[in-house]
């Protein structure tokens, strides 16, 4: 550990050991500075507010890491870097893919985690595996609502069921969706 940098240590041994005064004093001291610097790489509040809590929730579990050769804030500023570059990769992936299939956004958006770093092809490709690994008729329902941009109305024209009976499908096959998505 390097002997200029003795002060910050002790402040993260502090929180490492859930003192509650020296956490208040973290984010008090750490949180404005990391929020100008987001907030001049992302326009939006809300999303700059959220990669900050992604931001600190990160520099918190990565603290046990801190070696103490250098200061606090720049550790946290070196994982706040990478946050906001996951941000705009998670926004240009979902930009890219979602603008050639616009309607299997409502299916997938909500399953990309920030970790997750596909190519609009890996995506793409992912998608369709977990659709042959779906029941076909699942994968038939969801193709119909999410891909062709059907109403539940017109499905249950198509497939001749009933409304309820699409419903009823259409969440068992967003149930399977979800699970098959995350195993492939």
């Amino acid at each position: 550990m390097n002997q200029k940098y003795q002060k910050d240590f002790q402040l993260v041994q502090k929180i490492l050991q859930k003192d509650e005064t020296s956490l208040v004093f973290f984010h008090r001291t750490y949180s404005p500075k990391l929020y100008n610097y987001i907030k001049n790489k992302i326009n939006t509040p809300q999303d700059a507010e959220e990669v900050l809590q992604d931001s600190l929730f990160a520099s918190l579990d990565a603290l046990r890491d801190y070696a103490g050769q250098s200061s606090v804030y720049t550790y946290i500023y070196g994982i706040t870097k990478h946050k906001v570059v996951d941000y705009y990769r998670r926004k240009k992936i979902k930009n890219i893919v979602f603008s050639k299939l616009p309607t299997v956004k409502n299916l997938v958006s909500n399953l990309l985690s920030p970790e997750q770093k596909y190519t609009e092809k890996e995506l793409i490709d992912r998608i369709n595996r977990c659709f042959l690994q779906m029941k076909p008729h699942y994968m038939e329902v969801l193709k119909l609502k999410y891909i062709e941009g059907l109403t539940v109305n017109q499905i249950a024209f198509y497939t001749k069921e009933t409304i309820k009976a699409v419903e009823s499908t259409l969440f068992r096959a967003r149930k399977q969706f979800v699970k098959v998505f995350s195993t492939v």
